[in-house]
């Protein structure tokens, strides 16, 4: 939605609003998001599979570094991912985002671990963007799966992460795609309202609706008009609970910050139920 403004408007005309959520299903998933922060921005998240018995959640704080023509997003928090019928939990990294002014490109590049107690394996993966000179790299992802005991390494992976991505056995050498871009979005379908009165106000939808209509008709002054209408509400919002000391609270997360550790947000349901908005199969 962001890449059909014009320059004028901003490449970023939606910012999230302090307990904005987004709840969509796609068959058995269940997902819940939730802007916990709005100084600093941090969101939540949670998703449930009980046909699968998946459970991911994660608390993420980006910080962006202004680098002249380019921002630099790092992006902190916890995620884990739970796969209940092994008994395994997978604690994961996210990469850095840059964004380029002058090319208008976003790409991930750093490294990232991923690491599983229960079995002792990790995963070191680095991303790599292209630089001002050269585009050799671009989008390129590479790394290896190893045991953490012995440190021998078991796969390499090695691919594009907007292309292809193949993972090769080391003991005999086959390679097979861990991941194709194309086969992942092809034939994606447009999210579908399957129960309007179940839509919440801070639904992401409803509160961004009459800028999303503005931009998709390319109506730019009434675009203005509505972002300045919504950040102009939540202002009255919390100058009111300035005035009368109320502390706002999560509606779908305990959230916690500290020094050491961060941002952090457990949710408070186990599980995520069915959502108004769903994703067609």
């Amino acid at each position: 939605m962001s890449s059909k403004v014009p320059v004028r408007f901003g490449v970023a005309p939606y910012n999230p609003i302090l307990g904005e959520t987004h709840h969509v299903s796609r068959g058995s998933l269940n997902v819940i998001l939730e802007q916990v922060s709005h100084h600093p921005p941090v969101a939540c998240f949670h998703a449930t599979d009980e046909e699968e018995n998946i459970d991911i959640t994660w608390c993420q704080h980006p910080v962006a570094k202004f680098c002249g023509t380019k921002v630099e997003v790092e992006v902190h928090g916890k995620r884990q991912l739970k796969l209940l019928n092994y008994g395994e939990t997978y604690v994961i990294d996210t990469p850095k985002l840059l964004v380029k002014f002058l090319s208008l490109e976003n790409d991930w590049f750093g490294n990232v671990s991923i690491s599983c107690h229960e079995t002792g394996l990790e995963a070191e993966l680095c991303y790599t963007s292209s630089s001002f000179l050269s585009r050799k790299g671009k989008h390129s992802i590479k790394g290896k799966i190893y045991d953490r005991t012995s440190q021998k390494t078991l796969y390499e992976i090695g691919g594009h992460w907007n292309g292809i991505v193949t993972v090769k056995d080391i003991n005999n050498g086959k390679e097979m795609i861990l991941y194709n871009a194309k086969e992942a979005i092809r034939g994606a379908k447009t999210p579908e309202i399957r129960d309007l009165q179940g839509l919440r106000q801070t639904e992401s939808v409803v509160v961004w609706s009459k800028l999303s209509k503005s931009i998709l008709s390319k109506n730019w002054d009434e675009a203005s008009e509505a972002k300045r209408a919504v950040e102009g509400k939540q202002r009255e919002i919390a100058k009111a609970r300035a005035i009368t000391g109320e502390t706002w609270v999560p509606k779908h997360f305990h959230v916690s910050y500290s020094k050491e550790n961060g941002w952090n947000g457990l949710p408070i349901e186990n599980v995520v139920p069915p959502a108004p908005i769903v994703v067609p199969l």
